[in-house]
């Protein structure tokens, strides 16, 4: 069923209260989003920040009377309604939009990820190894650069990771855990705190034909299992640094780490973290995101 949309900036009114008077008027969704491509990277424990610039998106039932909700509208917000954008939104399975931009990637020397339908293009060769994807509500596609570089790591690895055990993270669709089974990974352990995470990894283990080899853990360490000869954290720093003696405690003596999620400005941090369980190196950076990889110092 559409929707009738009332589209405007946020200016001066606080968001909170705009949310609370827009629902209270008969808005079925809000939508709050930066009008000015301005990234919020990792605010501080706590901390809801917004953009500079907001823009708000309501949707109203088609059936809405729209010359009495612009009235109502007036009532709450003044003369700025005059300026607010109206257009009718059809009805679409929103968390699947984007997928229509989504095409096969490939990443390092072998390993492609191809959405669910499509084909592996000629170019990728008979050698080609494929992720089938389909992240549904949890993040992870490879499309970012943090898991684009995850990714590129786990395919360098070549036979090193051959009979492995693997511990994700932050396992998000469970892209890398189920990309290192299909790279040769015996097992893997996938960890996150959202719920949506868990569903996601385990479709996406099906989907590849690895559910056996997958599992899941609560987030909370110590995590069941270790030591693991791989730990896979794509995450953010601020969590990295603080989760540096669990990951270290989670990985066996010459096994290896992959830590993704942050800027390359706080790659230094992360790595003076990680240094008195591994010995550390920077794999790559890209857009400004750096992913270092470790091995486990003997014990």
């Amino acid at each position: 069923m559409p929707h009738l949309e009332a589209a405007f900036p946020l200016d001066d009114l606080e968001a909170e209260a705009t949310e609370d008077t827009l629902f209270a008027l008969g808005a079925v969704a809000v939508t709050l989003s930066d009008a000015a491509d301005t990234p919020i990277l990792e605010p501080k424990p706590g901390e809801t920040p917004l953009w500079p610039t907001v823009h708000v998106a309501a949707l109203f039932p088609i059936e809405t009377d729209r010359a009495e909700l612009e009235a109502e509208l007036t009532a709450e917000f003044g003369e700025r309604v005059a300026g607010f954008a109206w257009r009718v939104v059809e009805d679409r399975v929103w968390e699947r939009e984007w997928l229509k931009d989504f095409r096969p990637m490939r990443f390092g020397e072998r390993l492609w990820v191809v959405p669910g339908g499509m084909a592996l293009p000629e170019e990728a060769g008979a050698a080609a190894i494929t992720l089938a994807l389909d992240p549904g509500l949890a993040f992870g596609t490879g499309t970012h650069p943090t898991t684009a570089l995850c990714l590129r790591y786990l395919d360098s690895l070549g036979a090193k990771l051959l009979g492995t055990r693997v511990l994700d993270v932050g396992c998000g669709s469970g892209i890398l855990a189920v990309a290192a089974l299909r790279l040769g990974a015996a097992t893997a352990v996938g960890v996150d705190i959202d719920p949506q995470a868990e569903i996601a990894t385990r479709e996406n283990a099906e989907r590849n034909g690895v559910a056996a080899q997958v599992s899941l853990q609560p987030a909370t360490p110590p995590w069941a299992g270790a030591p693991y000869d791989f730990t896979l954290a794509n995450i953010l720093a601020g969590p990295l640094v603080e989760l540096a003696p669990d990951i270290a405690a989670a990985t066996r003596a010459g096994g290896g780490v992959v830590l993704a999620g942050l800027l390359a400005a706080q790659a230094a941090e992360v790595m003076a973290a990680y240094e008195p369980h591994f010995a550390m190196v920077e794999f790559g950076t890209v857009d400004g995101w750096t992913c270092l990889a470790g091995r486990r110092r003997g014990i």
